[in-house]
């Protein structure tokens, strides 16, 4: 079984607009970033999130808490993988008890992810609340969890698969859409 290109759904410029976006929809939702932190998954979910607090600290003209987490020991398939996992730890500059956290990802699919992370952050603290931002929104939900804030939404099938390219680590900022062959 291989992967092939089947089109870029965002370049560098939609995914700077998109986020710009969603930094906008954030401060306005929560009116204003008091007591907010952003929270990524690793590992791209982290340099969105970066992102995302440059936006909003250019909107508000204040610094906004940055954090991440590794839900690796979180995740439900944890025994289905066969590989030990890598576990990268957790970052978070502030506590969040009581604070709104934003979880940032880059792609929502079928949920799992966001319910392991959600396992993470119950377990550093509990939060005020909790929101979701994501790049991608691309369906196929197999948990009751729906994002706060989206990048752009794409319907797939179950045979394509969406990669999320940031500068941070492959250069290059972009969304493309593969197909399972």
């Amino acid at each position: 079984m291989g992967i092939a290109f089947k089109t870029q759904l965002l370049d560098e410029q939609a995914i700077r607009r998109a986020l710009t976006r969603i930094a906008h929809e954030i401060v306005e939702k929560n009116k204003g970033i008091e007591d907010i932190v952003l929270v990524g998954i690793k590992t791209r979910g982290i340099h969105l999130a970066e992102r995302l607090a440059e936006r909003i600290s250019s909107i508000e003209g204040l610094q906004i808490p940055v954090g991440s987490i590794d839900i690796t020991l979180y995740r439900d398939d944890l025994n289905e993988k066969g590989e030990q996992p890598q576990i990268q730890g957790h970052e978070l500059p502030v506590s969040i008890k009581d604070k709104k956290v934003v979880l940032v990802d880059d792609v929502l699919y079928t949920g799992r992810t966001v319910r392991a992370a959600l396992d993470a952050l119950i377990d550093l603290g509990r939060p005020k609340l909790i929101q979701l931002a994501v790049l991608i929104d691309r369906g196929h939900r197999e948990l009751p969890i729906r994002p706060d804030y989206v990048g752009k939404n794409v319907p797939t099938s179950q045979s394509e698969v969406v990669a999320v390219h940031v500068k941070e680590i492959e250069g290059e900022d972009k969304v493309v859409l593969m197909e399972l062959t």
